[in-house]
């Protein structure tokens, strides 16, 4: 955790914490499936306008800047800690769903430089054949276990997709460039180095051959015919019999070198289409073969549409997630009113892991449906709060700098708090604004539309006086986190305004030290950044941490950020009840092991 005056430079960052600012301070997103534009450093989804203008706008597919920055993380993590780096890529594979992060770990871990050479023991007689002491430790097994590890019906698998996507952080030329720069390949090497990505891929596809029903899945099922196909292209995989090229259905051609032995006579390729077939035939052919969503809207032919009866039979074969983003056509068809349904739809927000859900809200038109939806994202980041904190009895503190120098902040700020607040238990939870003086805030609720309410009437003027509002979160007496608890004092805020004694002699009249400081950067347009709670933090030895408060905007990212924060920070209260960290969860966690 940085515990000091300013924030070290990148430089001077430990492993550990390194490791831990990729999950308090999430990169943008590695992938893009829709044009964009980068403003500020972000990507947004471009407008219809905008893409007719075509100006500046990024087309799909790899956001090439964000994606060489963290591979360049995970590189200066290996060079202070290899271990650390093992042990921080099987956990993000295990225990966490953040796809573009196990893509990125995946990539790294496949060509790094330990891969299980011998190391010789050294002979005084240059004659004398050396001996073997042992194996140096294989790290790059790691990378083929992120591939090739299958279980079913486990959902933080890889999938086609995101294993192509590993290819396309190899190729990029300032990956290539690192490669290089670290010794991974030979710096004169012009074609792209992949390490055992390949061979991982070729393991991959023959695992699926052998067992045709999993290949048979990813394609009606998963949609992912056309991916595998090109997994197949770039490893070089020479499939066992033409059932493989069948069930991809796809046409084989004899290469110029003539090397091709199989598929190219008699393969029974049969076009998936529903062309010529009624509702009631579609729904029996979804059901009999086992079709997915995304195989079947590429099945529907001329004058043929999703109707109500053809979505209740793709419903087994969508995922909780899946049900989640369609419920605008779940609600639009009416299916939402079906108990049944209802139930099943119910029980895909209940296991919704992000924020997204509240998006989602926004295409709905029935009140009980969004609320429904805003209640998941709600339960989402409650969730992460509940895991994070159930080893150590905590409180949280929440000051809101709302003085004038937070002009053009404070309702990005207000954002960010709609999505965050509602995560903490209103019994131990305290807010208040302050600029020279302190208002406590109460909320009705822990939903967001209680946030909001709560938050409305705030605006940007006056002084600074984190004293004034320290003060005010336990002036009325209802608020007291109970000896033997935890204290961690968010602020949200640019820092700036006043010396950190003051904010210090605030909590001595008051008599409760936060445990931890927890910072939510957010400056107006008028003046800089202060360093009130950074010198507080640094001169009172206070564990002290900040992530930026645009981390919010991005509703996959605030279950991240928030669980990045609480379990970052080493917490012990009087009852010695120790929180484990999250650096102390990533090393006890197991290596990967490729299972074949």
């Amino acid at each position: 955790m940085t515990q000091n005056n300013t924030v070290l430079p990148e430089e001077q960052l430990g492993p550990a914490e390194r490791m831990l600012n990729i999950f308090r301070n999430p990169d943008d997103h590695l992938f893009h499936n829709r044009p964009g534009i980068v403003e500020n450093g972000k990507w947004r989804a471009a407008t219809r306008e905008e893409i007719e203008k075509k100006e500046n706008i990024k087309a799909p597919g790899i956001n090439e800047p964000v994606a060489v920055r963290l591979y360049q993380t995970i590189a200066d993590i290996f060079l202070l800690n290899n271990e650390l780096a093992a042990r921080f890529a099987s956990y993000v594979y295990q225990e966490t769903d953040w796809k573009d992060l196990k893509v990125m770990c995946a990539a790294f871990m496949l060509v790094q430089s330990k891969k299980g050479l011998p190391v010789f023991n050294q002979n005084s007689n240059p004659n004398q054949k050396p001996e073997v002491a042992f194996y140096d430790d294989d790290y790059r097994e790691i990378g083929e276990a992120m591939i090739k590890i299958y279980r079913k019906g486990w959902d933080r698998m890889m999938n086609p997709e995101s294993i192509l996507k590993i290819s396309e952080i190899l190729s990029l030329e300032g990956v290539q460039d690192i490669n290089k720069k670290l010794g991974f390949c030979s710096p004169y090497k012009k074609k792209e180095f992949v390490g055992r990505y390949y061979r991982a891929v070729q393991n991959y596809l023959e695992y699926r051959e052998l067992n045709l029903p999993l290949l048979e899945g990813a394609v009606t099922k998963g949609g992912f015919r056309k991916k595998l196909q090109n997994l197949a292209r770039i490893s070089g995989y020479k499939p066992k019999s033409q059932r493989f090229f069948e069930i991809l259905r796809w046409e084989q051609r004899q290469s110029k070198i003539g090397a091709r032995t199989i598929g190219l006579e008699n393969l029974n390729i049969k076009k998936l289409t529903f062309e010529g077939l009624n509702e009631k035939e579609i729904c029996e052919k979804i059901v009999k073969e086992k079709i997915g969503y995304k195989t079947a809207m590429g099945m529907l032919g001329k004058g043929q549409v999703l109707t109500p009866a053809i979505m209740v039979s793709l419903l087994d074969s969508l995922s909780d997630k899946d049900l989640r983003i369609l419920s605008p056509t779940l609600e639009g068809f009416g299916l939402l009113s079906n108990k049944a349904i209802r139930a099943r739809w119910e029980k895909a927000l209940k296991s919704s892991e992000d924020q997204r859900a509240s998006n989602v809200a926004l295409n709905m038109k029935k009140k009980e449906n969004i609320e429904a939806l805003q209640q998941a994202s709600t339960a989402a980041v409650q969730k992460v709060v509940q895991e994070a904190t159930k080893e150590a009895d905590i409180y949280i503190g929440f000051l809101i700098d709302k003085s004038g120098s937070m002009e053009g902040a404070i309702e990005e700020s207000k954002k960010a708090l709609g999505r965050i607040l509602q995560a903490f238990p209103i019994e131990k939870l305290a807010i208040a604004t302050f600029d020279s003086m302190g208002t406590r805030i109460k909320l009705k609720a822990s939903t967001q539309v209680a946030v909001e309410h709560a938050l409305s009437g705030i605006k940007a003027s006056g002084g600074t006086s984190h004293e004034e509002g320290y003060k005010t979160l336990f002036a009325d007496g209802t608020f007291r986190p109970p000896k033997g608890s935890d204290f961690i004092l968010f602020v949200v805020g640019d820092e700036a305004g006043e010396a950190w004694t003051k904010l210090n002699t605030a909590i001595e009249r008051v008599g409760v030290t936060p445990s931890a400081v927890a910072h939510i950067v957010s400056c107006g347009t008028r003046w800089g950044r202060g360093h009130t709670l950074r010198d507080y933090s640094k001169n009172k030895n206070i564990p002290y941490t900040e992530v930026k408060v645009e981390d919010f905007s991005d509703p996959y990212s605030v279950t991240r950020v928030l669980k990045g924060i609480l379990e970052s920070t080493p917490l012990k209260g009087e009852t010695n009840i120790k929180k484990e960290t999250l650096v102390e969860k990533v090393m006890k966690t197991p290596l990967l092991v490729r299972p074949y």
